[in-house]
């Protein structure tokens, strides 16, 4: 059995864990498999992702329709590796030694599907970037 604790660690975090942090942890999920350990959480969660989020994600192929906001504990920060921040500011906990990304991204909560795809896609962009740089693809 392979050693999973070896794969980079990522916690999305974003205020309400229900559009940026979740499209970013679909999309890292989905392009790298088991090679990154990823996670995501909102300093305020709602009660579930924006039904936008989930539509414009289904368009992109990847399905978050079973996701459901979670709340950012000190634990999930020190269990990761790489904290990419999203609008939370000063609510993100900060610890020595993590590595730690803001990505200025729009927010998408009450916005329609229209609004949320390029959000999604620059998501995509950055995420496809972070596994370049965190778990490139080896090749045989």
């Amino acid at each position: 059995m392979p050693d999973i604790t070896a794969a980079p660690s990522v916690l999305f975090v974003c205020v309400h864990n229900a559009g940026r942090s979740q499209m970013a942890a679909a999309f890292l999920t989905h392009l790298a498999g088991d090679r990154v350990e990823v996670r995501s959480a909102g300093s305020a969660p709602a009660d579930t992702v924006n039904p936008a989020v989930v539509a414009a994600m289904a368009e992109a192929g990847v399905d978050i329709s079973a996701e459901v906001p979670k709340v950012l504990t000190v634990e999930a920060v020190q269990a990761s590796d790489v904290v990419v921040t999203m609008g939370c500011g000063d609510t993100c906990p900060v610890f020595p030694g993590k590595r730690y990304l803001d990505w200025r991204l729009p927010d998408p909560a009450g916005q329609g599907v229209d609004a949320v795809r390029p959000i999604r896609d620059e998501i995509e962009k950055r995420v496809r970037g972070l596994i370049e740089e965190i778990a490139p693809e080896t090749q045989p």
